[in-house]
């Protein structure tokens, strides 16, 4: 049965007394991390009210200087405690969501080390307006960033993962979703997969997306991705990248959704009732022939050689980096750029 989640938090204007009273209560929280979000801007504004007096006292033009200088700085501190304010309210709205439908909110914390394809990489691994399950089967979804590099060269990542716990090991197995694919068809993961392990289904399956599965186990990829799952995958996340490995099944977008909005969030839950259910049941008695086959139930493991897909090289990024680079240098030397 679909899971019947309630958005009204989402929709309906809060009460501001009630937003005010979760805030007392709930402002020494980290897993909120608001601690401090107010001061700065009250300091601010205080600073600059104090400037544009002292700028007065001393009269025009000579004040006018500190005049303009604190009512910048005033108004900056009002705008970012009206910005404030605002955050408070979507905190209240996401944490009653999450109440209403037996999860918990945590509104920054540190990334997980799950052994999906976007994480354990780069540093400053952080995840925002992040939402868990309470009880039962592990299920774990939010905004996610890291970043690479260092000064000038720093990259920052931004993702929007899903986990939810599997009952059984799988092989690993990934669906690359081919509408967020980056410059002539480069896959948007942050790794590349050895292209020798690519499995085409049936149907228009393909044209949505490029299935990995290690080599030798095209049989047990088949054995997960029935028509009537691949069917699904094609309707509820087609824009999205989805990974199995080990017992998880995570779900990758390349953007940060915006959880306190309702349609993503029933977005989502269709995804988990649909894509989610239907892996769970396809896969709950699915066991390793060449990890010992029933044994290897017993054991729920998966052979090495199918634990983990071969990484491949990222030819087409690499050439489009090489001809824009050669390209620039030739303008140079024709003259072009100087």
């Amino acid at each position: 049965m679909p899971t019947a989640i309630d958005t009204r938090f989402l929709t309906d204007a809060p009460d501001p007394a009630a937003v005010k009273a979760w805030r007392v209560a709930h402002r020494g929280d980290p897993s909120l991390a608001t601690g401090g979000a107010v001061i700065g801007p009250i300091v601010m504004t205080v600073v600059g009210l104090m400037f544009a007096v002292v700028g007065t006292a001393f009269g025009l033009p000579q004040g006018l200087l500190p005049i303009g200088l604190g009512a910048v700085v005033a108004i900056v501190g009002i705008v970012l405690l009206a910005t404030g304010g605002r955050r408070w309210t979507k905190l209240y709205r996401l944490w009653s969501f999450a109440a209403a439908n037996r999860l918990v909110y945590y509104a920054t914390g540190d990334g997980p080390g799950y052994p999906g394809a976007i994480f354990n990489r780069g540093h400053g691994q952080r995840i925002t307006d992040h939402l868990v399950r309470a009880t039962g089967r592990t299920l774990d979804y939010g905004n996610y960033t890291y970043t690479t590099g260092s000064g000038k060269n720093q990259t920052t990542h931004s993702w929007w993962f899903l986990a939810l716990r599997l009952d059984r090991a799988l092989p690993h197995m990934v669906l690359d979703s081919r509408a967020n694919n980056a410059l002539f068809g480069a896959t948007n993961l942050p790794v590349t997969f050895a292209k020798d392990q690519t499995l085409r289904l049936e149907g228009d399956f393909n044209e949505h997306f490029t299935l990995y599965a290690p080599k030798e186990y095209e049989r047990d990829a088949l054995y997960v991705f029935t028509p009537d799952l691949m069917a699904l995958c094609i309707d509820e996340a087609s824009a999205w990248d989805l990974e199995i490995v080990d017992d998880w099944l995570f779900a990758y977008s390349s953007r940060h959704l915006d959880m306190a909005d309702p349609a993503v969030q029933q977005r989502i839950w269709r995804f988990i009732d649909t894509v989610g259910a239907k892996t769970l049941s396809q896969t709950d008695q699915y066991a390793d022939e060449r990890a010992g086959g029933r044994a290897a139930f017993a054991a729920n493991v998966v052979a090495p050689e199918g634990a983990r897909l071969k990484r491949g090289v990222p030819w087409i990024a690499i050439v489009t980096t090489v001809v824009i680079v050669g390209g620039y240098f030739a303008l140079r030397f024709f003259g072009v750029f100087r």
